[in-house]
């Protein structure tokens, strides 16, 4: 039988999310019901608020999750009642020509569920939006098998859940997408949450030099005690650029665009050797955007790429959960706020002024 379960609705851009009691339609075959424990608040969900990017509206939002199994679809096999999962939104299908070709976590069933607008949520007979197959904003929710992952119950749900999206995005970025080398240079525009997850993930790879790079001087310390070996406040200078290739010679290794501005990941690319350098564009940039540079900037060698969540698929995010529970890297400095399920508009205004480097909604158990 459905089931009612609160939950931060979106009913329109630019307006507050209302917290409402929906209806929650039971697991179909291959998905699993699951009751969240925490979430994380992510640009990705305010650019949906700010109309940066496409949704269909009103909309349950929230894509950083960590849950447990409360029941079971029709076949399902992977999972059993009380496994603790993290939602991932790449798909994991293993049947299309991205899955089997063993080089990328593009899925095609990724975009062509979100295209398809299925959703178990409903508000009084009509339907509620369930952004990118998680929604979750609401305590419950009803997932795809190929979504989930289960993971290691030492893993604390506070921390464990911004693993879902941010920390895998960052870690990611560095590892599977750029695979930094022992004794690099990099340089990371834009140190929130994903950004420092970068930082933690050139430090893992062992790079030499990392340059964290912020209009927010209050970042500086974060960032240090997360691995950075110098800061720019990117407020106060002139040329970035200019900064970035007098601390490392001929330019960066490796640089990572973490906010989604195109004149940002363009000082990225500007800012890397130019011979072998490699720029990353990790930030979301907003719907009808455009990049753009000089030709010869990519003809002496530079590389110019992007990373869809770190380029990681689930099995990462579980294997990203282990080497936290291993104190392989600390999330006490990237969660900053933990709020309820009622302060989830107060998390946004604190993202939005840069008060909060990531803020978690916990659930009541």
């Amino acid at each position: 039988m459905p089931v009612k379960t609160r939950a931060a609705v979106a009913f329109g851009p630019n307006r507050d999310l209302e917290i409402r009691e929906v209806t929650l339609a039971d697991p179909q075959a291959g998905q699993v019901m699951v009751r969240f424990l925490a979430s994380g608040l992510c640009h990705s969900d305010l650019h949906v608020l700010e109309e940066k990017a496409a949704q269909q509206f009103p909309v349950i939002l929230g894509h950083e999750g960590i849950a447990e199994v409360v029941a079971l679809g029709e076949g399902v096999t992977e999972f059993a009642l009380g496994d603790r999962v993290i939602p991932y939104l790449v798909p994991d299908c293993g049947k299309c020509a991205f899955c089997l070709s063993g080089r990328t976590n593009l899925c095609v069933e990724m975009q062509a569920r979100r295209m398809a607008g299925w959703t178990p949520f409903s508000l009084d007979g009509e339907p509620v939006a369930c952004f990118m197959a998680i929604g979750s904003f609401a305590e419950m929710s009803v997932i795809p098998v190929d979504m989930l992952v289960k993971v290691d119950r030492a893993a604390r749900p506070d921390h464990a859940c911004c693993i879902a999206c941010g920390v895998t995005t960052g870690l990611g970025a560095a590892l599977i997408t750029a695979k930094v080398t022992p004794g690099s240079s990099v340089a990371v525009f834009g140190v929130g949450g994903v950004g420092l997850s970068v930082v933690q993930g050139a430090k893992l790879a062992g790079a030499s030099r990392i340059i964290a790079i912020d209009t927010n001087a209050a970042k500086k310390e974060i960032a240090a005690r997360l691995g950075a070996t110098d800061f720019i406040d990117a407020s106060a200078s002139d040329n970035i650029v200019a900064e970035v290739q007098k601390l490392t010679g001929l330019g960066a290794d490796f640089a990572f665009e973490c906010v989604g501005i195109p004149e940002l990941a363009r000082q990225a690319l500007e800012a890397v050797n130019p011979a072998w350098g490699m720029a990353v564009c990790v930030g979301v940039m907003p719907a009808g955007r455009e990049l753009s540079t000089a030709p010869f900037l990519l003809m002496t060698g530079r590389r110019w790429t992007g990373s869809l969540m770190g380029g990681a698929k689930r099995q990462d995010v579980a294997r990203f959960v282990d080497m936290y529970v291993a104190g392989e890297y600390a999330l006490d400095d990237l969660v900053s706020h933990r709020l309820s399920l009622e302060d989830v508009n107060r998390g946004f205004t604190m993202m939005k002024s840069g008060e909060a480097v990531r803020s978690v909604v916990l659930y009541e158990q």
